[in-house]
């Protein structure tokens, strides 16, 4: 990240007090430098040829010495206003290479740095596979993707765009749900064969469960929904893993059932790689989102990657369909 160097207290009031009394007479230096004239600076800047000489005049108290050589007939530099003139020109030129830049990010095609935030398991699973394909629309974009678990502050972090999975408690941010978040009950045809599988959620501890640590060190809850209500549990387990993928993998070996998010199963489940239970009992759709700051004035970059994404994902059709949610066993 780069951190600008901070300007001492004394030349930071320097600099306002310079650039408060300065700025106005230096514009109409400038103009009046360039056009050779005080009326033709005057139309240039779109303001009075009296204030225009004002400006000009308290710009030359305040340096001490006279930048222009008038008579009736023309307007020149005088040898200081030309060493002044000379100096400020670098400043012009970055100022109108800012402006030119600013223009070219509105007006031209998308391009610039990209910052990415996804939770571990949706950046591996969806995020990562679409980035080429992405790349390949938006060469001048250069995507910059953090995984993590905790919930990044997109100002702090200097984040463009996050990724997150439900319960959004941050209501600074604009929030689109992308995904259905639905929690899947896994375990492998080959557990289910050897151990059976719960049918009701009292059964799980009888079961080989594989938790998941959070950043914070407690255990994930796994969420179901009895009679219309909430109903969080944690159940005892003899794993406890703190990544969505080894847990996932896991499973699939056989080693126990856990409960995951649908994104991460539903390709197992269609192919029968994984069955699911307790599926009577699964939560409300808590939604997966992206989440950004602002609609306004918002870079090319980040529109593009946000419509790219929310039409790719949508399309990959990650929420199973009901049919899968029990698998008879061969």
């Amino acid at each position: 990240m780069n951190v600008m160097t901070p300007i001492p207290a004394d030349r930071l009031d320097t600099l306002h007090s310079s650039f408060t009394a300065s700025y106005s007479g230096i514009m109409a230096f400038i103009a009046v430098a360039h056009e050779g004239s005080f009326a033709r600076a005057s139309d240039r800047l779109g303001v009075g040829r009296s204030a225009v000489s004002r400006s000009v005049q308290k710009l030359e108290v305040q340096l001490g010495a006279r930048l222009f050589a008038r008579t009736t007939r023309s307007t020149h530099l005088t040898p200081e206003g030309e060493r002044f003139f000379e100096n400020c020109l670098p400043g012009v030129d970055r100022i109108l290479q800012a402006l030119e830049e600013m223009r070219d990010l509105r007006e031209g095609p998308p391009r610039g740095i990209l910052r990415i935030g996804a939770p571990h398991g949706f950046g591996r699973k969806v995020l990562a596979p679409l980035m080429n394909e992405f790349r390949k629309l938006y060469p001048d974009i250069a995507i910059e993707l953090t995984l993590h678990e905790r919930e990044i502050d997109l100002t702090v972090d200097r984040v463009d765009i996050a990724f997150r999975d439900g319960r959004l408690g941050d209501c600074q941010v604009i929030a689109k749900q992308i995904i259905p978040l639905q929690m899947r009950v896994c375990a492998s045809p080959d557990y289910a064969r050897k151990h059976g599988l719960p049918t009701t959620i009292e059964e799980l501890t009888q079961h080989a469960c594989i938790n998941r640590r959070l950043p914070n060190g407690r255990l994930h809850c796994w969420d179901f929904k009895v009679d219309g209500r909430a109903h969080p549990v944690t159940p005892h387990g003899d794993i406890v893993l703190n990544d969505d993928d080894l847990i996932m993998s896991a499973v699939r070996n056989g080693r126990g059932i856990a409960q995951l998010p649908e994104f991460q199963v539903c390709g197992a489940l269609r192919t029968g790689a994984l069955v699911e239970c307790l599926h009577e009992f699964s939560p409300d759709d808590q939604g997966h989102y992206l989440c950004y700051l602002s609609r306004r004035q918002q870079p090319k970059r980040i529109r593009a990657f946000i419509d790219f994404v929310t039409t790719q994902v949508r399309a990959l059709n990650l929420d199973c369909v009901t049919e899968i949610a029990t698998r008879s066993l061969a």
